[in-house]
């Protein structure tokens, strides 16, 4: 894997993921130059992970990079880099590289028009925007995209991952929007689940609920990644239906706004536990009824 020349980096912005990637960015000996950073948060990111950035506006920051970090929210991309490229901010022979879960490269059209090579690298991590996050990036991966076809540029964003000490995983172009709505499905719903059984621990009396949960959902978490579906455990899977319909009751009596998605994880457990041998056929239309039942 060729490792890139040392670089001088303009980062845009010194958001959480950007000011951590360009901080790691320099501790893998490139340069960063020059950051946009306007709300008191990001002055602050800058200053303290990128001290010896300059701080300017996007097209400033991207005019006197060779390697452009586009740390920017995937609904905001494609407006900013038509903008960058418009202002005349990006050039022949500058590596344009955006943080997008979701976009592949084709979002750099207007970089990639001018000379510029358009790679995505997709950090899968959450982010605190504090030097912690350097240490945590080591057991990460990136998703990373380029063009079809161009084994340069795919050399290129694998050795920039690696240099920031993470691994890099090829993700086609065609697969990002897939591969980005299974990150966001796990991730963020996991943190919607976690702090839904936080508050109903809370509303039952327990003072310190986050204690009660912490080993087993980390267990849980780790069974399921190790087993698979083979790591359900519960009422669902043991086709226990009158303690299924004993949970659908409390929740319509004393927290109806959950029981939507009680219903709905508790209905996709019903068919992964089916069909992984844990839930008996006969058992599965009593919990599935007792799922369904009507409630006051």
């Amino acid at each position: 894997m060729s490792r890139p020349a040392r670089l001088s980096v303009g980062v845009v912005s010194a958001g959480r993921v950007g000011a951590v990637l360009g901080a790691a960015l320099t501790r893998a000996g490139h340069t960063v130059t020059a950051v946009s950073a306007v709300s008191r948060d990001s002055l602050r990111r800058a200053e303290q992970l990128l001290p010896d950035a300059a701080i300017l506006p996007p097209d400033q920051v991207a005019a006197v990079a060779d390697l452009v970090l586009l740390a920017i929210p995937d609904d905001a991309l494609p407006g900013m880099v038509r903008g960058l490229a418009a202002a005349g901010a990006l050039r022949k022979g500058q590596i344009v590289v955006h943080t997008c879960g979701a976009h592949g490269v084709e979002v750099l059209d207007p970089a990639i028009e001018h000379g510029a090579l358009g790679l995505a690298l997709h950090p899968v991590m959450t982010f605190t925007g504090r030097e912690e996050d350097l240490h945590r990036i080591a057991a990460c991966s990136f998703g990373v995209t380029a063009a079809d076809g161009d084994e340069v540029a795919w050399n290129v964003a694998e050795a920039l991952v690696v240099e920031m000490g993470a691994e890099p995983v090829r993700v086609p172009a065609a697969a990002r929007p897939l591969y980005h709505t299974a990150l966001a499905h796990g991730a963020n719903h996991l943190v919607t689940l976690v702090g839904e059984c936080v508050d109903l621990l809370r509303d039952s009396g327990v003072a310190t609920p986050e204690r009660l949960l912490a080993p087993l959902l980390s267990a849980a978490l780790d069974n399921a990644l190790r087993h698979g579906d083979r790591a359900l455990t519960g009422p669902v899977a043991r086709g226990d239906a009158g303690t299924v319909a004993r949970h659908v009751r409390v929740l319509a009596e004393q927290a109806p706004h959950m029981l939507p998605a009680y219903r709905a994880l508790a209905m996709r457990t019903v068919g992964r536990a089916t069909e992984a041998g844990l839930l008996r056929p006969d058992l599965a239309p009593d919990v599935t009824a007792a799922i369904e039942e009507e409630t006051p």
